[in-house]
């Protein structure tokens, strides 16, 4: 995995739309964000530069239009996240992370069927 920026979670949200499709103009996100958010078109355009500055998304010049795209996989993303959430929260054991995320929320049978495969696969896989 190549080096990610850290990504605010506003621009977190700016991300999202790159990553639902792209390329799109500063405005298209606005618009995209204006329900969801009522942030100030000023406050987007400046988290786009701020993630251009980060090197998270790239532009190309369309005429007079900047055409914006993600120089950052989401998957990669998200990876370094909870990596840096891991360490942050539970130095880095992720027994305890499971441990917490299991023992305090609801969880339905199909859902620790499915568990319970992931850990029978990487049991194996460790075998």
């Amino acid at each position: 995995m190549k080096s990610v920026p850290t990504i605010s979670d506003a621009e977190w949200r700016v991300m999202q739309v790159f990553w639902e499709s792209s390329p799109k103009t500063a405005n298209e996100v606005v618009d995209h964000l204006a329900d969801s958010t009522h942030w100030n078109p000023r406050t987007v355009k400046s988290l786009i530069n701020r993630l251009v500055k980060k090197k998270a998304l790239v532009f190309e010049t369309q005429g007079r239009m900047y055409m914006y795209s993600p120089a950052v996989v989401e998957e990669d993303c998200v990876r370094s996240e909870g990596q840096s959430f891991l360490k942050r929260v539970f130095g880095g054991a992720l027994a305890p992370l499971l441990v917490h995320f299991i023992e305090d929320e609801p969880l339905s049978n199909e859902e620790i069927d499915e568990l319970q495969k992931i850990l029978d696969a990487k049991r194996r896989k460790n075998s």
